[in-house]
């Protein structure tokens, strides 16, 4: 990519596509387009292709999706599948059709099959069933990457996939129904200890996660658009840390940070998700990448963040 390049960031004001407006910014670039919803509805394919023909981007950071945690993902399975579908198809094609040169496509962890060795690798991709909970997200996502495929097959396009571990940083969602795990746990702890009483958390704390923070990301994506191309990193990339740890000793650190003392008990009539989810991100370390931010760190940063968006969280 050149500096003057124009360059979409679909799914700007997300957490993912944030960050890479961030990212792209810090790097010198000066032509980045970027659309609200109220203007773009990515899930309708005359706007899109429309946008597309006035706008000529020359490169595609397709971060734009419905997300959510296990009780979004449970409750409204068919609106996962169905948006993040709509949105994957129409931004694909609308950039094949109008000459992008370079799309990357953001996916999830979640696409990998429930009970999948472990560290998950690139090639499990298939092997298995998924993890019941977000199913319709996952397919929708694995249907992107493999279309993305197709189109570099058939049409010799340059798209590119990857598939980052669990994310957290600026810009996060902290409502309980629709949040990933850890800013959940980060407002549910908070509130415990403003309320002086103790947190309950869903599940027994025994599943072991991986998490990244969003610049690190964000940094990734834009070295690897810069920098490689399908070819070079096969159908698909994971993007992880390489660290793990148990939901209990996430709970455990979050409370730390937070000055926590009440005490964390589980509800283990609440479900757990998949019991183990940990990326082998070799093929990107193999590049030369490595995430430069903490998992203490960034949840300093986060929780700084939180209690920073209403004067009533600092109680």
């Amino acid at each position: 990519m050149n500096t003057h390049d124009k360059i979409y960031v679909a799914g700007h004001r997300g957490l993912v596509g944030s960050a890479i407006v961030r990212r792209l910014k810090a790097g010198g670039y000066d032509n980045i387009i970027v659309v609200g919803h109220a203007e773009l509805d990515l899930t309708r394919q005359s706007e899109v292709e429309a946008f597309f023909e006035q706008e000529e981007p020359d490169y595609v950071f397709l971060a734009a999706a419905r997300v959510g945690g296990i009780g979004a993902n449970s409750h409204y399975p068919a609106e996962f599948f169905y948006e993040n579908m709509a949105i994957a198809l129409n931004v694909i094609n609308a950039s094949w059709k109008n000459g992008v040169k370079k799309l990357l496509n953001l996916g999830s962890s979640c696409i990998y099959p429930k009970m999948a060795p472990q560290p998950l690798k690139e090639e499990y991709l298939l092997t298995g069933p998924l993890e019941p909970t977000n199913e319709g997200y996952a397919v929708a996502k694995i249907a992107a990457i493999k279309m993305c495929s197709y189109y570099n097959n058939e049409f010799d396009t340059n798209y590119i996939s990857l598939m980052p571990t669990n994310l957290y940083g600026t810009g996060d969602n902290y409502d309980l129904f629709t949040s990933h795990v850890l800013p959940a746990m980060i407002r549910k702890i908070h509130e415990a200890k403003k309320n002086a009483r103790p947190v309950v958390l869903w599940g027994d704390g025994t599943p072991l996660r991986e998490f990244l923070h969003a610049d690190d990301l964000a940094d990734a994506a834009v070295i690897l658009m810069e920098r490689y191309n399908y070819k070079d990193i096969g159908e698909f990339i994971n993007i992880g840390s390489g660290q793990e740890l148990s939901i209990r000793q996430l709970a455990e650190l979050i409370a730390d940070v937070e000055g926590f003392r009440r005490g964390i008990q589980w509800d283990t009539s609440k479900p757990n998700g998949t019991p183990r989810k940990l990326l082998d991100s070799s093929r990107l370390f193999d590049l030369g990448w490595k995430p430069q931010i903490g998992l203490w760190e960034g949840i300093e940063r986060s929780y700084r963040e939180f209690l920073s968006l209403n004067a009533e969280n600092r109680g």
